[in-house]
């Protein structure tokens, strides 16, 4: 009786496992990523083609570096711009504030400011610049 002694190495790889493990791997972390991706629900305004004849006021309240309070230019303090914020909405229902922080500011007061409106019932908007203006 006589044995065969192969020792031919083998010269192919069997590949086939391997890319299945792969594309498994591939929809497990693209369901994965696309379920834990949640985003805010915004309704943005839509424009209107005709211009409104109403003109309201706006008032600007800045934000500086320091975390100091300015509305349209005027230093003040919180509980002066939330009587000069609920004065203006007296006389105008329909007044507009524009928050503008500064980039170098904590974020504390911006929070504080868009607060108070809220709290006023008081439309706003948040002014943004290019990077680099």
């Amino acid at each position: 009786m006589q044995v065969q002694n192969d020792t031919k190495p083998y010269d192919t790889i069997n590949v086939t496992p391997m890319l299945d493990l792969a594309y498994v791997l591939l929809v497990v972390f693209i369901l994965m990523t696309t379920a834990s991706v949640q985003g805010l629900s915004i309704t943005l305004p839509k424009p209107s083609n005709t211009p409104s004849s109403e003109h309201h006021e706006l008032l600007v309240v800045q934000i500086t570096a320091e975390g100091a309070l300015l509305l349209n230019g005027a230093a003040l303090t919180a509980q002066e711009i939330e009587q000069r914020l609920a004065a203006a909405k007296a006389a105008d229902p329909k007044i507009t504030v524009a928050i503008k922080g500064d980039g170098q500011a904590s974020y504390e007061p911006v929070v504080k400011v868009i607060d108070l409106c809220n709290r006023l019932a008081v439309d706003m908007a948040l002014v943004t610049s290019r990077i680099g203006t």
